[in-house]
């Protein structure tokens, strides 16, 4: 096998490893987001990572604001330094809208119905079989 494929395949694992090591976070735990949660003691047990998701599982009687500061800054070596980095305050706007969406090019935080936790988990399953696919499959030709 040649230098590039292997290459390829260490790259595809890479990808696939940083899929895998994210964390989905369902805010208040089993109970969900509902009032009965108590949610200072449920995110003070939790270690959040950046590429973790929050999902809100909740009913129809119920929604998600988002408020407060977030912070982004660039990942590369240096570039936070140079600038590369913004702190942005979310408000509740005055229309009638409740809720205030994430920027697109912020996948960190998310918020979702039970059933799309479902299809995440399976995804990460997945992920997870093609990442031991994949690594064996280098380890078998490195043998080689």
């Amino acid at each position: 096998m040649g230098c590039k494929n292997l290459i390829s395949l260490v790259l595809i694992a890479t990808l696939i490893t940083k899929e895998v090591l994210a964390t989905q976070h369902v805010v208040g735990g089993s109970q969900g987001w509902d009032p009965s949660s108590d949610f200072d003691s449920w995110s003070s047990s939790q270690t959040f990572k950046v590429g973790d998701q929050l999902v809100f599982k909740y009913s129809s009687m119920h929604s998600v604001v988002e408020l407060g500061t977030r912070y982004f800054a660039c990942g590369t070596l240096g570039h936070c330094g140079q600038g590369m980095k913004v702190k942005i305050n979310i408000v509740k706007g005055n229309g009638s809208s409740s809720s205030v969406s994430s920027p697109s090019s912020s996948p960190s935080l998310s918020s979702s119905s039970p059933t799309s936790t479902d299809a995440s988990s399976a995804s990460q399953y997945f992920a997870s079989l093609m990442l031991i696919v994949t690594l064996s499959f280098v380890t078998m030709i490195s043998l080689f």
